[in-house]
């Protein structure tokens, strides 16, 4: 029997579209699926007959974010530092990526599947989609840039208000937050949002690369800087009494 991909690579009309394939954890983010979306994001970049790539998720979840039961893990010390390294690859790869990359949000987003979205130019949100970041409550500081890239992007106020409170966001709020562009009805999400995806193609590869490069050359070295006072903070934190209380939390409620 051949292994399932934890990541899904189509391609068509210069449009890659990656699926991350973890369904059965909602897509939660382990090694596996760290090194696989890393590795399909870079591969991505180098190949010329690709111009756009769309992030989405198989079954009814963008992603959970962090695998909690590797999270566990690490707090325990039963695996190794390749879940860390392997989230700032992936993290790597993503701030790297010098394409257009929209995202089509499927379903819930939780944590990484929410904060990534802050990388992504455009942001297409089925009209089921919600997102939350429980930071706090798994006794964990802020990811991904999410520090400085949702202040940028939703305002200081709201940006604190969902950072510290974990609550969840709608699809139509996060319009509202500058999150996503816009809200589409499920069955049509992945047909306007790979419509655009190849408007889009249609124009110079070379053009794009440069217009994003641009776009964002600003907010680069604010990005870097709030991910390594991110990883300080959460090397402090991890295995901490609150963060192993938090998770047991997590684990007997059974939440993402």
């Amino acid at each position: 029997m051949s292994e399932v991909s934890p990541v899904i690579v189509t391609d068509e009309d210069h449009v890659r579209v990656l699926t991350f394939n973890r369904p059965e954890s909602r897509n939660a983010f382990d090694r596996s699926l760290y090194s696989a979306t890393a590795e399909a994001l870079r591969n991505a970049a180098l190949d010329d007959d690709v111009t756009v790539v769309v992030l989405t998720g198989s079954g009814s979840a963008f992603s959970a974010g962090q695998d909690l039961k590797e999270m566990a893990a690490l707090v325990s010390g039963s695996t190794g530092s390749d879940a860390a390294k392997g989230f700032r690859g992936f993290m790597d790869a993503l701030c790297e990526f010098d394409k257009p990359l929209l995202a089509a949000v499927n379903g819930v987003a939780v944590g990484l599947g929410f904060t990534m979205l802050a990388h992504c130019d455009i942001v297409i949100m089925s009209e089921q989609a919600r997102m939350r970041v429980p930071f706090a409550e798994l006794g964990v500081p802020a990811e991904a840039a999410s520090s400085y890239l949702f202040p940028a992007r939703m305002g200081a106020q709201r940006a604190a208000e969902i950072l510290f409170t974990g609550r969840w966001v709608s699809a139509a709020e996060a319009v509202d937050l500058g999150i996503a562009l816009r809200v589409v009805a499920a069955d049509v999400l992945m047909t306007e949002t790979l419509d655009l995806a190849r408007t889009m193609s249609a124009g110079s590869p070379l053009a794009l690369r440069s217009i994003k490069t641009l776009m964002h050359a600003h907010e680069a070295p604010f990005v870097a800087a709030a991910r390594t006072r991110e990883d300080e903070a959460y090397a402090r934190l991890l295995g901490s009494d609150a963060n192993v209380a938090a998770l047991d939390r997590f684990e007997s409620t059974g939440r993402t």
